[in-house]
């Protein structure tokens, strides 16, 4: 997960690596477990006719289908995106059979903020907003674990590369 060693520079190292917070993941398994088991129902109970082999087989596809669309798709989005925080840049990756990747230099931040509704405050995520010197302006990554953690340590990251110290030195 994250940026491996040699995508890093000359005396970068990585601080935090981490995927979205696991909440993501809560609606595509209770598709999971709904689909299986509408679908189970659906074959269990289904009458004896001439073509039920046929009604059977469309619902094994239907559900296979639901499956793909509704719980590995959105766990697989998931499992493909990282966020890395390290000591010169926060690097964020996404993609499933593309990959796109957007790097912020910790030099170009200018504000760092975050949001939580109760939910997530119960929770431990939220939204981390990272203002920096470039066209996008303004960019809001959801679901952040440990936001308050990450958010403290993006900043004194960003603190640092703006005296010229890196990692305290």
């Amino acid at each position: 997960m994250g940026l491996p060693d040699h995508h890093l520079t000359t005396g970068e190292r990585v601080v935090h690596s981490f995927h979205p917070h696991w909440k993501r993941l809560v609606v595509p398994f209770l598709a999971l477990v709904l689909v299986i088991a509408v679908s189970s129902a659906a074959i269990y109970f289904m009458p004896e006719f001439e073509y039920d082999w046929l009604a059977r087989i469309t619902v094994a596809v239907v559900s296979v289908v639901a499956l793909t669309l509704l719980s590995f798709i959105p766990y697989l989005r998931w499992k493909t995106t990282s966020y890395t925080l390290t000591t010169h840049r926060f690097n964020i990756s996404t993609g499933v059979l593309s990959k796109s990747e957007d790097d912020i230099p910790l030099a170009k931040v200018n504000s760092v903020s975050s949001d939580q509704t109760l939910l997530e405050r119960l929770l431990g995520c939220g939204t981390l907003k990272v203002e920096s010197a470039s066209e996008r302006g303004e960019i809001n990554y959801r679901d952040i674990p440990k936001i308050q953690t990450v958010r403290t340590e993006l900043f004194r990251l960003v603190e640092d590369a703006a005296d010229g110290t890196i990692d305290g030195k």
